[in-house]
């Protein structure tokens, strides 16, 4: 149980620092914020591909998976952005 926590965060981590780098210009948001958003990110991405696949397990790594999960954390990173932007 502990494990599969700190394993999520650190995905969520890993997830939400390569969507900010997919995205150009600079974010102004902290490393919790980085990490509660990669983890939603990678859910939604998770979800998102075992919508979509056929069998919902791969052997090794499943670079569509991540590919999904670190797209939906760079629009959550974008709405996010949008929303606490400052004019």
């Amino acid at each position: 149980m502990i494990g599969d926590i700190i394993g999520t965060i650190i995905f969520g981590a890993v997830i939400g620092v390569l969507a900010r780098l997919v995205i150009p210009g600079k974010q102004a948001m902290g490393w919790v914020i980085t990490v509660v958003l990669g983890i939603a990110g990678a859910l939604i991405g998770y979800w998102i591909w075992g919508m979509i696949s056929d069998t919902g397990d791969t052997k090794g790594i499943d670079w569509w998976r991540w590919i999904i999960s670190i797209a939906a954390a760079a629009a959550l990173t974008l709405g996010y952005t949008a929303l606490t932007r400052k004019e």
